[in-house]
């Protein structure tokens, strides 16, 4: 009787104070994640790194991610402790991440600031930063298969994740929009000194929503079978033989594919080809993640099966391919024009991220004890090849 009383909670609609939980629970790593998107690259190359060598920097990070993300993987079906893995993470990007915006500290005991030690410096921070970034990844995805089994729930999990995505995305534009106009850029100590204050201000901001997520959020079951029966961990086997893993692996890798190059570029794009002020390269993608946030916030209210996900994903990637050919056809003197671009990659964006990441889910479904599997997986097809396309597009890529 007791069984059947905990399957039925466990199937029923999550409460909106455990979504906002939740949510927030991946703010650290996505205001952090925007920073290294958004101006991992733009930092190295003003700082004198060539632009293969920043490309270097940049993959030694993916890389490290996506190896991680199986290895963390493993360990959470292995033994659970969701929060546990994800505190780790948490205290690992807390401390490496101000490491990698505030200067060579290498080069400063050794008194040389070379092109070498300042890329394996670098390198070795942003390969520490993914480690963690990675543990709070995997467990805070997976996390969400192991709280309920409803799907339209699951859906909403992920969509409140997605919008605080969005705000800490905007928290980044704003506190670097803010810091662009404070912090005058004249010499090499100043560009640091810029970046090294957005650091500090977005690790902040990321521990204060995490301890929301721990406070609010109960450790979730994995090891428990939805009728109070014990499994043990699933295979990998068992998901390579199946084809619908195949199909959420291309899609959650091309999604990811799409947003993250897209965020990489997007300041170079506006400074560079547009030759727009400063300041736009926060302005830009703060539109971007408005129009993703409040999107977000409107497919929770939405009752959700596969077919709709699937028809909401084709909307959003034929809306993007659009986005893209405007982008790709729009002259100089119409710059203006980006901020209109930039509402519906907003949408197009947030769109494809909610059902993407809900696609997973699909194909968990009751699985739990290799949900973290699937999740660290799918993550590494995402780490490894966004790493590749920014390596190759960054060695081509002359920064004037």
């Amino acid at each position: 009787m007791s069984n059947s009383i905990e399957d039925d909670s466990f199937s029923k609609p999550v409460g909106r104070w455990s979504v906002y939980c939740y949510g927030v629970g991946h703010m650290l790593n996505d205001i952090t994640s925007a920073c290294w998107f958004t101006y991992l690259l733009l930092f190295l190359t003003e700082i004198g790194l060539s632009s293969r060598d920043a490309a270097i920097v940049m993959l030694s990070g993916q890389i490290a991610d996506g190896l991680a993300t199986i290895f963390f993987g493993e360990l959470i079906d292995r033994f659970g402790h969701f929060k546990i893995w994800h505190g780790a993470g948490a205290i690992l990007v807390a401390v490496s991440f101000s490491s990698v915006f505030g200067g060579c500290i290498p080069c400063k005991l050794l008194s040389s600031f070379s092109a070498i030690v300042e890329t394996v410096s670098y390198s070795t921070f942003a390969a520490i930063f993914n480690v963690g970034w990675a543990a709070t990844q995997v467990s805070h995805m997976s996390m969400v298969s192991c709280i309920t089994l409803n799907s339209t729930s699951r859906v909403v999990l992920a969509s409140c994740r997605n919008a605080f995505t969005m705000v800490a995305n905007l928290s980044l534009y704003g506190i670097a929009f803010i810091v662009f106009e404070v912090i005058r850029a004249e010499t090499r100590a100043d560009i640091e000194n810029q970046y090294r204050w957005i650091a500090y201000l977005s690790i902040f901001i990321g521990c204060c929503f995490v301890g929301v997520f721990y406070l609010g959020t109960k450790e979730p079951r994995s090891k428990t079978g939805i009728h109070g029966d014990i499994h043990a961990r699933i295979s990998w086997t068992y998901w390579f033989l199946k084809i619908l893993y195949y199909q959420v692996a291309i899609v959650y890798m091309l999604t990811r594919l799409v947003l993250n190059v897209s965020q990489a570029y997007l300041a170079f794009y506006v400074i560079d080809d547009l030759q727009m002020a400063q300041s736009s390269k926060a302005l830009v993608p703060a539109i971007i993640y408005i129009c993703s946030f409040v999107v977000s916030i409107l497919l929770q209210e939405i009752a959700w099966k596969e077919q709709r996900l699937k028809a909401y994903y084709t909307a959003g990637g034929i809306l993007w391919i659009f986005c893209g050919v405007a982008i790709i056809l729009l002259p100089r003197r119409m710059s203006l024009f980006v901020y209109a671009i930039s509402i519906f990659i907003g949408i197009a964006n947030a769109l494809m991220t909610v059902t993407a990441v809900s696609m997973q889910n699909v194909l968990i479904d009751q699985d739990l004890n290799g949900c973290a599997f699937v999740c660290g997986s799918l993550s590494f097809l995402d780490k490894i090849s966004c790493g590749l396309t920014l390596f190759v597009l960054q060695s081509f890529h002359t920064h004037q």
